[in-house]
């Protein structure tokens, strides 16, 4: 337990020492570094906004290539059962006349 702590004193000192170090090392002035953090910040903003909204197109136009791909398969099927159900009828037509003599 008393190891625990002695880390956490360890981190609580390098945190503070890192941002002491930063401080005095600032390139900019503090109202000039949070212009540059909001500028930044929104610059962020309006690409997420942007590569969200690319993401949100790529994916309708998945979800409607797959909507038409899922018609077209279904119609296919439908097209076979009709065939199958047609070449059944003509055997059974066919058989028809052979069982009646």
């Amino acid at each position: 337990m008393a190891e625990e702590g002695s880390k956490v004193s360890y981190f609580a000192f390098g945190l503070g020492l890192g941002l002491a170090i930063g401080v005095l090392f600032a390139p900019k002035s503090g109202e000039e570094t949070r212009e540059f953090i909001r500028a930044k910040t929104g610059e962020g903003k309006e690409y997420l906004k942007r590569r969200s909204d690319e993401l949100r197109d790529q994916a309708s136009d998945l979800v409607d290539r797959g909507k038409t791909e899922v018609g077209r398969q279904r119609d296919n099927l439908a097209a076979a059962v009709e065939a199958g159900k047609q070449a059944y009828r003509e055997a059974d037509a066919r058989r028809a006349p052979e069982t009646e003599s």
